[in-house]
């Protein structure tokens, strides 16, 4: 089963934040991070300090939305939820 993935990517901690959505999580951290994209790649957001699974495609684009939606704050905390350090969670991804 093909499964999707909520991220948020993080220039520093408590830095600039980028919220998306993917079926290759991977993948995307990679062109995140070799600056194929063109908002991460202006400001150095490369870093993978948040990540969900996400059975359907619409369950992870609805929480994307949601996540978008709210306050700084709000998205600091669920990173810091899961991920107090803020460490780069790409690593993790090639294991």
């Amino acid at each position: 089963m093909r499964a999707f993935f909520v991220y948020i990517l993080a220039s520093h901690k408590n830095g600039t934040l980028y919220t998306g959505v993917t079926s290759d999580l991977r993948r995307r951290a990679f062109e995140h991070r070799e600056g194929l994209s063109d908002f991460t790649n202006r400001h150095q957001v490369k870093r993978l300090v948040f990540m969900e699974e996400h059975a359907t495609a619409a369950s992870a684009i609805k929480r994307e939305k949601a996540i978008k939606s709210w306050p700084r704050q709000w998205k600091i905390a669920l990173i810091e939820k899961e991920n107090p350090e803020w460490f780069d969670l790409y690593r993790q991804l090639n294991r």
